[in-house]
């Protein structure tokens, strides 16, 4: 299992990406906007930078629900490659069984 410390700072950075994710569009719309004028997105590109760093989306990590495992992670289940086998065997996982041929 993951330290605690750990999926608490990954839980940092989630709720610092939602806090600013509509300041970092609206920045973004103005600094893509070709008929702005210098200035104003050179403005724009000053305040985004000044942003915290974590609240890019590109910082977050994806975490196993249940261990906090980083890596081995499935996205359609949301779980590491461990907890995955360990709910499939046990039937947990709906329309997943273990091979055999």
């Amino acid at each position: 299992m993951a330290k605690k410390a750990l999926i608490q700072r990954e839980l940092k950075k989630l709720k610092t990406v939602k806090k600013f994710e509509k300041k970092r569009e609206e920045l973004k719309k103005i600094m893509n906007d070709v008929n702005a004028d210098f200035e104003e997105r050179m403005a724009a590109r000053d305040k985004f930078n000044a942003l915290p760093r974590n609240a890019s989306p590109s910082r977050l990590m994806n975490r196993c629900r249940l261990t906090g495992r980083p890596h081995g992670y499935y996205r359609k289940f949301g779980l590491s490659r461990n907890m995955l086998r360990i709910h499939t065997m046990q039937g947990d996982v709906p329309g997943v069984r273990k091979a055999s041929w």
